[in-house]
């Protein structure tokens, strides 16, 4: 697994729910790289994707 996706299960321990700009704004890497990073871990079944009125919230399965 890349650093990189270890670093966002890592914060989304601490924070429990996170959004792809806290992901991004965290890795110091752009919003759309975020987001690909997070739907890889969904793939993965490692997180799940809460979708509300104008955001997408991320979260441990």
């Amino acid at each position: 697994m890349s650093p990189h996706r270890e670093k966002i299960l890592q914060l989304i321990k601490k924070e429990k729910i996170v959004t792809s700009s806290d992901v991004a704004r965290y890795l110091k890497v752009s919003w759309n790289t975020a987001d690909s990073y997070l739907k890889e871990l969904l793939i993965e079944k490692k997180l799940e994707r809460i979708k509300k009125r104008g955001v997408t919230l991320w979260a441990l399965v």
